[in-house]
């Protein structure tokens, strides 16, 4: 027996109970009717019954151990079919006969219950007919056992496909975010870097800075989803750090409501539009300009915005936009397809990012 075919434990009470129940309940049920309908004493009908019916749970218990080996589950339709037809009888006449020598054999004597035919049956019928109950009773429980194998298999595989599809998903997050932290630190670094040459002060304060961006990707380094408030707060040290470098070249305002700074979102969101706002639009202006962030939750969504100035004429890198695209792809992945990230470039010279994602599933 291989360890898929190994029950578990919550799968072995549930046969066990399935097996007593079933038998103990038909026994019972069968001694009450020869009680009630052949008026026999009840403690010896009752002990035949019992009798028969562990014999028939004891018989398929040691069905199963020997399907479970030959490996049934696996067999065509056809096959299996021919085979459950085979058991039933097999099991079904030794048992037939077992029962012919007791009470409860009546049972199968419609002259005995009185159905108004006025009709007996001879023993050769009676031997017959209960063979036959017997290997109906086997047809029955074999069917409805591999059915019960079926649905179990079939629940297996779904819950496997959907734990293969949830590792792939981390291991495309894990992917994107491996991507994600050496592009923003090799920024920063840039900009740390420009700053030595000319205003080693401003260095030292960009490099404190820099320290807390670095703790912040290294502590969330486990974490998917952050709140707006936590992002927004490694936002402003990035923005510090490029106060430094552009001073008055860049203005900042903020407008984030309560409730949005409560909602989670993938972590290192924000940070990575601003990143872009700041690289390809303000920061490639010799005037500059007010990088606008706005945040609320209306209809069930909550919405995020980045607006910024941009050249007329963008310069394109090779690499330009592999932030973006990483981010959108991450939203896909933790909310589906109701979430978006869009940039909206139809206003003359600005650029406006936009973050929808859903709220309360």
């Amino acid at each position: 027996m291989t360890a898929s075919q190994v029950p578990s434990s919550a799968g072995s009470r549930l046969y066990w109970t399935c097996q007593l129940v079933g038998w103990g309940g038909y026994a019972l049920t069968r001694a009450w009717a020869a009680i009630l309908y052949l008026h026999l004493a009840w403690l010896p009908t009752i002990a035949a019954a019992l009798a028969l019916h562990a014999a028939a749970l004891g018989a398929t218990h040691a069905m199963r151990a020997y399907m479970t080996r030959r490996g049934w589950r696996t067999l065509p339709r056809g096959q299996l079919a021919w085979r459950i037809v085979l058991v039933g009888l097999l099991l079904g006449v030794p048992l037939g006969m077992a029962t012919y020598l007791t009470p409860l054999a009546a049972l199968q004597d419609p002259g005995v219950v009185d159905i108004g035919l006025g009709l007996h049956a001879g023993p050769g019928l009676i031997l017959l007919l209960n063979a036959i109950n017997w290997a109906f009773l086997f047809w029955t429980w074999l069917t409805l056992y591999f059915i019960a194998l079926a649905v179990r298999q079939y629940r297996s595989a779904e819950l496997r496909q959907s734990e293969l599809a949830r590792a792939l998903q981390l291991a495309e997050l894990r992917l994107l975010k491996s991507q994600l932290n050496p592009h923003f630190l090799f920024n920063a670094l840039n900009t740390v870097r420009s700053l030595i040459a000319h205003d080693p002060s401003r260095a030292q304060d960009a490099v404190t800075r820099l320290a807390n961006t670095l703790r912040y990707t290294l502590s969330s380094a486990q974490e998917e989803l952050v709140t707006v408030a936590q992002e927004l707060e490694i936002v402003q040290d990035y923005l510090d750090l490029e106060l430094l470098r552009l001073e008055d070249r860049l203005s900042i305002d903020c407008d984030v409501s309560a409730k949005a700074r409560e909602m989670r979102i993938p972590v290192m969101l924000l940070q990575t539009i601003v990143e872009n706002a700041i690289k390809h639009g303000i920061a490639e202006l010799p005037a500059g300009g007010v990088l606008k962030i706005r945040g609320d939750v209306r209809d069930g969504e909550l919405t995020l915005e980045v607006t910024n100035p941009r050249p007329a004429t963008p310069r394109r890198a090779a690499n330009e936009g592999i932030g973006l695209r990483n981010a959108a792809e991450r939203l896909r992945l933790l909310f589906g397809e109701r979430a978006s990230l869009d940039v909206d470039l139809s206003a003359s010279a600005i650029a406006t990012t936009r973050v929808r994602i859903p709220v309360g599933g």
